[in-house]
């Protein structure tokens, strides 16, 4: 039995009993008028208690359940963060409207009866308004005034708070793709990861997929996820933070990131350009990737195998260690061949760098 159908049954007894003891006070007060016969005492109670069962069974959960549902979605997207500074700032608001209360009640009536609490409507409002605006400098000056550990690991403790300081939301394609947990022991991701429940629910779909592909890609993340648990140097929470009336992923991961003023990791080309389009930062593992790649000039020698025909008649393909393609010109005839080139032109594309290449001037001219 769900609680909603229970609160129903409830609503409706307490809701026909007040419409019983209404309808037979109305009946006893009922009296003919110009000899007009009226609704007898018995008739009344039926009918007020029969209306009364249906508002009950009809409004009871709308002044119950549905408020109560409400306010555990809305304190279930708030951050913990959150929570603390709008409980510090409402009690801060009830100390000064208190403190308030006497000089205003010493005005004359009617003020001195309604401003005291016109008072702590306002002050508790203001306290949590700005206490919220201002959470992340209130966070800022609690880790200065109490910081964590002792002297002696002083150092320690304070890089462990500043990386506790930041959270970044992780997309399911990044988890899938491997390179996070690489990337997390560099050190280069100061903040710890923030896995919510909804991302794991769609990884655990994608492992359980009747496509091998997609089951291996997320059996790998799972992997993925389980290593950089193990890490004792990477912080990695899984949070039950949900976003109602949403069903996508990526929306709900916007919206989580606005909520939460977090960044996103993900390499996710689409959700990277709605995300940026809504205000949110984004950490592309792509882009990164990109960045770290080695830059060559036009006019550097490079030494490498040419290991397949390229598209146009008499080029040749190769790779770089780190994955970057290079286009060879006239290179078709060094197949299978380590061949020393150089760069003529470098071309970035969302998709990653691209070097084209022509075979050195000295072997080039021995081999005409």
């Amino acid at each position: 039995m769900s609680s909603d159908f229970l609160i129903r049954l409830i609503g409706m007894i307490a809701f026909s009993i007040f419409g019983v003891y209404w309808g037979s006070s109305l009946g006893h007060l009922a009296v003919p008028i110009n000899g007009m016969e009226t609704f007898n005492v018995e008739q009344y109670t039926f009918t007020f208690g029969l209306v009364g069962a249906l508002t009950g069974l009809v409004l009871t959960p709308y002044i119950t359940t549905r408020p109560i549902r409400g306010i555990k979605s809305l304190l279930g997207r708030l951050s913990p963060q959150q929570l603390f500074a709008a409980l510090a700032g409402l009690v801060c608001g009830l100390i000064i409207a208190a403190l308030s209360s006497f000089p205003l009640s010493m005005l004359p009536k009617p003020l001195g009866e309604v401003l005291p609490f016109v008072g702590v409507l306002v002050f508790s409002y203001l306290g949590v308004s700005v206490f919220v605006m201002r959470q992340n400098d209130l966070y800022a000056v609690w880790h200065g005034v109490f910081p964590r550990g002792n002297v002696e690991h002083g150092s320690e403790s304070s890089g462990s708070g500043w990386a506790e300081s930041r959270t970044i939301l992780l997309d399911t394609s990044v988890i899938i793709d491997g390179r996070i947990a690489d990337i997390a022991r560099t050190g280069f991701l100061p903040g710890s990861l923030l896995i919510p429940r909804f991302v794991l629910n769609e990884l655990q779909y994608i492992a359980d997929s009747a496509d091998s592909m997609r089951r291996q890609r997320g059996r790998r993340g799972m992997e993925v996820l389980a290593q950089l648990q193990k890490e004792p140097t990477i912080p990695v929470r899984i949070t039950d933070i949900d976003v109602e009336g949403i069903r996508e992923v990526d929306d709900k991961l916007i919206t989580l990131a606005r909520q939460l003023r977090s960044p996103i990791l993900t390499n996710d080309y689409n959700l990277n350009r709605v995300a940026e389009l809504q205000g949110v930062t984004i950490l592309n593992v792509n882009e990164l990737a990109n960045a770290v790649k080695s830059v060559l000039l036009p006019g550097e020698l490079l030494n490498i195998r040419v290991i397949q025909e390229g598209k146009e008649a008499g080029q040749g393909v190769g790779y770089m260690d780190d994955g970057t393609m290079v286009v060879i010109e006239n290179g078709q005839r060094n197949l299978n061949q380590q061949l020393n080139v150089v760069v003529t032109k470098v071309l970035q594309t969302a998709a990653g760098r691209m070097i084209f290449a022509r075979p050195e001037e000295r072997m080039y001219s021995n081999q005409e």
